[in-house]
């Protein structure tokens, strides 16, 4: 019986990122394991016992043991066995990035890249050449547009989300 190898570059790549974002909650999970949990850590620790109780991975007497011993922990260490065999909580788990950040960075490189051909349209128009002004300049004004819009994109969803 032959094992199963993933095939695709993506496939490896998908596992790849799987196994690097388990190790970042791994890791988080570590480095606090000793501190103590706030109020806050530990409603948040409640909402995802009963987020799983809701979904059906508990039952209510699992449900009430757990979080009698969520009320007794201390420490993110006392945490581990509360949440064994259940996804990691929302705690340990990384904030998300901000979408769009390196969209600036091209849509800068994009601007530099357009300003020698703005300058030249601005010197044929100076020197009469409409037509050879237009050809330079027009497009590189509408590919610096064009990677604006692009790069404000992320930023326009968010207004949109938040506004409905």
């Amino acid at each position: 019986m032959a094992e199963r190898r993933p095939g695709k570059a993506g496939e490896l790549m998908g596992l790849a990122a799987a196994a690097g974002q388990e190790a970042r909650v791994a890791a988080a999970r570590r480095r606090v394991a000793q501190i103590r949990l706030t109020d806050e850590e530990r409603r948040v620790a409640t909402d995802e016992l009963a987020e799983q109780f809701a979904i059906g991975r508990l039952d209510e007497l699992e449900l009430h043991r757990r979080v009698d011993l969520l009320n007794d922990a201390v420490t993110h260490g006392d945490l581990q066995p509360i949440f064994a065999g259940l996804p990691v909580p929302s705690l340990y788990k990384p904030a998300a990035r901000k979408p769009g950040r390196w969209r600036w960075a091209a849509f800068a490189a994009a601007a530099w890249m357009a300003v020698p051909f703005v300058l030249t349209g601005l010197v044929f128009l100076v020197f009469g050449r409409e037509i050879a002004a237009a050809i330079f300049g027009l497009p590189a004004l509408a590919w610096v547009f064009f990677t604006y819009r692009w790069a404000s994109q992320p930023r326009r969803d968010e207004r949109r989300q938040s506004g409905s």
